[in-house]
């Protein structure tokens, strides 16, 4: 029997609200507000519409957790994170017995499904589901640029039938994904990695910043590609004195959003040629040197 979805994920007391609008002074443009507090969330179209959290959560979770099984369901694990005072909110959901292994020649350590569902109630925010991956060794969150996704503008609702075709591939997609993570920690990199550093990132102080990020992932993971990417990767879960990458205080409620922005930003570094181009030349390249001795 198929588990009853809406009491797997009810969202908290302060999510279960829904928007109200009223006029503003543009001719165009309308107050977005919170039925539970009374407070403006945001200036939209006049045209704009959408649903609460709630039913934002209810559409997807049904399907998606139809395709896993129960074990996969009862064993989840749920990160919610908001901003623009609960305008916007972000499901983070790992499914832990949902996995595989990565294996370097330093350590092994399991990379398991995750899932991301992204909805906005003040017109700053499309509904999108991404999924991915979670590396159980240092929780890392893990999008590629390949990753598919599902996005929908809420003035139409969130497109079920793109949503459903992806969730038939999934298993696929999951499997693509780690395999290529697998062939990164097979990938070895030269002593130097700086120059790729900095190939990458433009920024002379950010890349010294994620060099020194990168070194301390080799120390566990080896000299490999996948230590780069999960230097990456540990940028966009982090933003503390754990790596450098302090997020800046604005005193605003944003910082659900700026580490989403991370995420993508390692979504595009890791889907620029070059960075795919290091696959293909380092791979290779001891046997190749070899050969030609």
């Amino acid at each position: 029997m198929a588990l009853d979805f809406t009491n797997i994920i009810d969202l908290p007391d302060y999510l279960q609200f829904d928007t109200y609008y009223e006029p503003s002074r543009m001719h165009d443009k309308k107050y977005a507000i919170n039925t539970l507090t009374g407070e403006v969330l945001g200036i939209v179209g006049s045209n704009f519409n959408c649903g609460s959290h709630q039913e934002f959560t209810n559409s997807f979770a049904q399907p998606l957790f139809d395709k896993l099984s129960d074990d996969d369901v009862k064993n989840m694990d749920m990160k919610i994170s908001t901003a623009r005072n609960n305008a916007f909110m972000m499901l983070d959901i790992n499914f832990p017995t949902t996995k595989t292994t990565i294996t370097t020649d330093k350590m092994a350590q399991d990379v398991s499904l995750r899932v991301v569902a992204l909805h906005g109630v003040d017109g700053l925010c499309s509904n999108q589901v991404y999924f991915g991956a979670i590396d159980s060794f240092c929780t890392n969150g893990q999008i590629t640029g390949e990753h598919d996704k599902v996005r929908k503008k809420n003035t139409s609702g969130f497109r079920m039938h793109d949503f459903l075709r992806e969730i038939e591939i999934m298993d696929y997609d999951f499997k693509r994904h780690t395999n290529k993570l697998q062939d990164w920690a097979e990938t070895p990199l030269p002593h130097d990695a700086k120059p790729i550093i900095e190939h990458l990132i433009s920024s002379e102080r950010k890349a010294d910043r994620m060099f020194n990020l990168y070194n301390a992932e080799v120390q566990k993971r080896g000299r490999n590609l996948y230590a780069l990417y999960s230097a990456f990767t540990n940028y966009s879960t982090y933003a503390d004195e754990r790596n450098g990458f302090r997020e800046r205080n604005t005193g605003k409620d944003t910082k659900a959003v700026t580490m989403w922005k991370r995420e993508e930003e390692v979504s595009k570094l890791v889907s620029t040629p070059y960075f795919k181009s290091l696959y293909v030349h380092y791979k290779h390249k001891d046997a190749m040197e070899k050969l030609n001795a």
